[in-house]
């Protein structure tokens, strides 16, 4: 097996951190606490395990933020504990090649993705605890409240890996008539469909969707699908972001350099107050704004650019402590919630899990894949496939390791 990971080394990742200012090539050395792992394939560790070979993984924001270190080990995931190897890549579709004698929803040969890793979210499942948290007796998994006991043990390898052990409660079936393509974006597009049903937009609402990354591309498709009576604009920054947020049907595309304000002010027909000390402030803005970006700077945007009583969902997410400013949630009463990957979903009368909710979305054409995955490089390759998707001058939207 062959794995990139990210050791929870504190002295290592401030010692790294330190040298990164003057010299960026650090993070590919061994005085980093990222690396690749060399080693033989591990035995099942208990009866209810799993092996997968993989055949393709995207590459997240997320996995870059540890890999390249943009984190800050004072924040609160960081007060929790865990395990001591976070192997990367989640984005990842596979084959199952072994079973252990208590697997009972798979067979060899099945082809699965990931829904959960022990090192970045374990649950009652993936630990076997009989006696289930109030989350994960009702399918939200990611928010279990015994995350952090580390009971049993941890899968070696995930996406970013040649193979990888997985206990069965981690993966998800992937139907027959779904390509490699699709279900290596269900795990994104979950993200971008729960983000969506967090708050979902009535006819008619003016809606914000900032970033056009992946999921921000991802959160445009699934409110056309879920929302198509609301009007989406989009802010991008390179110009394939606007291109692509124009094909999958943003009424408005716009650009978040200065004046970003005074376009917000023109779609939403809101009042623009200009600000010598800062970017100023709307009055009567966006009904709904998905942050998809998640720094100091689209948080304080976010919040100014929403109207009295919006909302604004933070999808994106930044590793690191912030300063920004948050009077726009308390005068004009901005609600401000967090949507954390996907669980089970409520829509139209009935309960679903989210990622059963893609599959079915992606059958009928609500959901595509086309042309969202725009470079392929063979595992081998996976230092010019990551600096490839760090860089979006090169065009990159989602980078994909093949196998």
């Amino acid at each position: 097996m062959k794995a990139i990971y990210f050791d929870k080394n504190i002295p290592k990742v401030l010692a790294t951190q330190a040298i990164k200012r003057v010299w960026p090539g650090v993070v590919w050395t061994p005085i980093a606490p990222t690396g690749v792992e060399e080693i033989p394939d591990p035995e099942l560790p208990g009866p209810r395990w799993l092996r997968v070979r993989n055949r393709q993984c995207g590459i997240c924001a997320t996995d870059l933020s540890l890999f390249f270190l943009d984190v800050d080990p004072r924040v609160a995931l960081a007060a929790l504990p865990g395990f001591d190897r976070v192997y990367l890549g989640h984005e990842a579709v596979g084959e199952i090649t072994e079973i252990g004698p208590g697997v009972e929803r798979f067979k060899s040969g099945d082809r699965v993705v990931i829904e959960a890793r022990p090192a970045n979210s374990p649950n009652c499942f993936t630990q076997e605890i009989e006696s289930l948290c109030e989350f994960c007796k009702r399918g939200d998994t990611r928010l279990c409240v015994n995350s952090s006991l580390q009971m049993g043990p941890q899968g070696k390898g995930s996406g970013w890996a040649d193979s990888y052990t997985a206990h069965e409660s981690e993966v998800w079936p992937v139907p027959d008539d779904l390509s490699d393509d699709q279900a290596s974006l269900i795990e994104p597009m979950a993200v971008a469909v729960h983000a969506v049903l967090r708050r979902r937009p009535e006819a008619g609402e003016k809606v914000l969707v900032i970033g056009s990354g992946i999921i921000g591309l991802l959160t445009l498709q699934a409110l056309k699908a879920l929302a198509p009576e609301s009007r989406v604009t989009s802010v991008v920054r390179y110009s394939h972001q606007g291109e692509a947020a124009k094909q999958l049907g943003a009424d408005e595309v716009i650009s978040d350099g200065g004046d970003l304000y005074a376009k917000a002010a023109r779609i939403t027909k809101a009042k623009y107050y200009q600000s010598t000390l800062n970017r100023g402030m709307l009055l009567g803005g966006f009904d709904v704004v998905y942050d998809c970006v998640g720094n100091k700077y689209t948080l304080r945007d976010s919040l100014r650019l929403a109207k009295a009583g919006g909302t604004v969902v933070l999808v994106g997410v930044s590793l690191n402590r912030m300063k920004f400013d948050t009077t726009p949630i308390w005068f004009q009463e901005v609600d401000h919630i967090g949507s954390m990957s996907f669980g089970m979903e409520k829509l139209d009368g009935r309960s679903v899990h989210t990622f059963d909710l893609v599959i079915e979305m992606l059958q009928e054409g609500a959901l595509s894949e086309a042309e969202l995955i725009t470079h392929r490089f063979p595992f081998a390759d996976y230092r010019k496939a990551i600096s490839t998707a760090m860089d979006k001058r090169t065009g990159a939207i989602k980078v994909t390791l093949t196998f």
